[in-house]
């Protein structure tokens, strides 16, 4: 039983350890793209700042909602 379970407790650790290394590469993405876009005026600021909250999320620990952030400035970007 205790080995099951020690298996289950590293596997939610694992998994969220994986799901954590998506913010970097999303916000490399966002940033490659924010330099070479065409948007200007409100429609960047908004990007940038769905950018900004992405990464504060990520520093905070907040994983989904990094993600959720990042993408959404990946689909204003186009």
């Amino acid at each position: 039983m205790k080995k099951i379970l020690a298996i289950l407790i590293s596997s939610v650790f694992i998994s969220s350890f994986a799901y954590a290394g998506q913010c970097p590469a999303l916000l490399k993405q966002v940033d490659a793209k924010i330099a070479t876009t065409k948007l200007a005026g409100d429609d960047l600021k908004a990007v940038k700042t769905l950018r900004d909250k992405g990464d504060a999320d990520h520093k905070a620990g907040k994983h989904a909602d990094s993600e959720k952030a990042l993408q959404e400035a990946l689909k204003k970007l186009g």
